[in-house]
C-alpha cells in the first residue's frame, strides 16, 4: 500500500466534521491529532503532557472500547474531566492497536459522519502497523550489531550501528548495571547509553568508543561484582574502584593463599564472624571504635576476635605488618565468591 500522510488525513477529518480528532496508540499515547476549538482537560493533558490520567484511562477498560468494532459514543464524564466523544478502535489484523477519538460535546456528529471515522481508523491502522514493522526490523538489526560488538571490538559493526541509529561517527558509550531508562537493553541486566553532551556517572566508568562496547560491559560487570563483594566505594563506578582494580585484574592463576595464607585460615572457619570482623577492621584502617560500631559488638568481644585472628593469620589488624596483603586476599576471596 502506498504511504499515506496520516497527519493530513486526520486534519481533513477534523475539518470535515468541525471537531477535534486524536489518534492514540494502544497505550493511549498521542500519535496524530488536529484541534478544532476548545477541548476538555483530558484532551489538553494528553496532547501537552503526553499522558492520560488514570480516571480517563479507566474509561477504555470500563466501556470495553478495545473490543468495539464500530464507533462508540461515550458520555460526558465530569469526574474524569471528559466531554462526550466518539471512539473508534484502530484495528490491525483483528487486534486493537490504538484508538481514534472525536470530541463531540454537543452531539453534532450524525450517522452519516461515522463512516469517515471508520475510514480514518483503517488508514491509521495501516500506518501504525507499517511504523511498527519498520521499528521491529530496526530493533532486530540493532540487536544483531550489538551482539557483534559484545563479542569483540568491531569497527564495521560500529559504523553500521551509527548509520542505523543516526549517531555521530565518533559516538561513545557507557554501560549501566542494573539497566536504566533510555538505553539499549543488553544481556546480563545492563543497558548501553550513547554519550551526548552529558557524561554519565556510569557503572562502566568513563565513555569508550562504540566499537569497544564489550569493554564497557566488562567494566560494568566487574564493578557490579565488586559491589556485591562488599566493597566500600564512594560511587559504584569503574572509575571509583581504586585498589579493587587489582582484584578485578588479578589473573585466575593467582590464589587467595598466594596473596596471604592467613586469609584461607579465616575462610576455613565454621563461622564467618572472624572473617567478617577482619574485613571490617581492615576496611576501617584498624580503627577499633568504628569497627565495633559497625559490627554492633562490645569492644571486649572485638578484642577477643582480634586476638583470635592474629593467632590464625599472624597479623595484628591494628598495626601489624601484612595487613594490606591480608586485606587484598580477603577482597579477592569475596570477589571470586560472587557469581558472574
Amino acid at each position: 500500500m502506498e504511504s499515506v500522510n496520516m497527519q493530513a488525513v486526520v486534519d481533513d477529518l477534523a475539518s470535515a466534521v468541525g471537531l477535534s480528532v486524536l489518534v492514540e496508540d494502544i497505550d493511549q499515547h498521542p500519535v496524530w491529532w488536529s484541534t478544532r476549538g476548545a477541548v476538555d482537560g483530558t484532551r489538553m493533558r494528553t496532547i501537552l503532557d503526553r499522558r492520560v490520567e488514570p480516571a480517563a484511562a479507566a474509561v477504555v477498560r470500563r466501556l470495553r472500547l478495545a473490543q468495539a468494532t464500530k464507533p462508540v459514543r461515550t458520555p460526558a464524564l465530569p469526574e474524569a474531566d471528559m466531554w462526550a466523544r466518539w471512539c473508534m478502535p484502530v484495528r490491525y489484523e483483528g487486534r486493537a492497536i490504538g484508538f481514534l477519538w472525536v470530541l463531540d460535546r454537543d452531539g453534532t456528529l450524525t450517522e452519516s459522519d461515522l463512516p469517515a471515522l471508520v475510514d480514518c481508523a483503517e488508514l491509521a491502522a495501516e500506518a501504525m502497523a507499517k511504523t511498527r514493522r519498520s521499528a521491529d526490523q530496526r530493533h532486530r538489526q540493532r540487536d544483531e550489531l550489538l551482539s557483534r560488538l559484545l563479542r569483540a571490538p568491531d569497527q564495521d559493526a560500529a559504523r553500521e550501528l551509527t548509520r542505523l541509529e543516526n549517531l555521530p561517527s565518533d559516538a561513545r558509550v557507557q554501560v549501566e548495571a542494573p539497566p536504566t531508562a533510555g538505553g539499549w537493553p543488553l544481556p546480563g541486566h545492563m543497558s548501553a547509553h550513547v554519550v551526548s553532551s552529558r557524561v554519565r556517572n556510569a557503572t562502566s566508568g568513563g565513555p569508550v568508543p562504540l566499537a569497544e562496547l564489550g569493554e564497557a560491559v566488562r567494566r560494568a560487570a566487574a564493578t557490579r561484582r565488586v559491589v556485591a563483594a562488599g566493597a566500600r566505594l564512594d560511587r559504584a563506578s569503574w572509575d571509583g574502584l581504586g585498589a579493587w582494580r587489582f582484584i578485578v585484574e588479578a589473573p585466575d592463576s593467582l590464589t587467595v593463599a598466594q596473596v596471604h595464607a592467613g586469609a584461607e585460615a579465616l575462610l576455613e572457619q565454621s563461622r564467618d564472624d572472624l572473617m567478617t570482623t577482619a574485613r571490617v577492621v581492615l576496611d576501617h584502617g584498624g580503627e577499633v571504635a568504628a569497627a565495633a560500631e559497625e559490627l554492633h559488638v562490645h569492644r571486649t568481644t572485638l578484642y577477643y576476635r582480634l586476638n583470635r585472628i592474629t593467632e590464625l593469620t599472624g597479623v595484628d589488624l591494628r598495626s601489624g605488618a601484612g595487613r594490606t596483603s591480608l586485606q587484598l586476599a580477603l577482597w579477592l576471596a569475596a570477589y571470586r565468591s560472587v557469581e558472574e
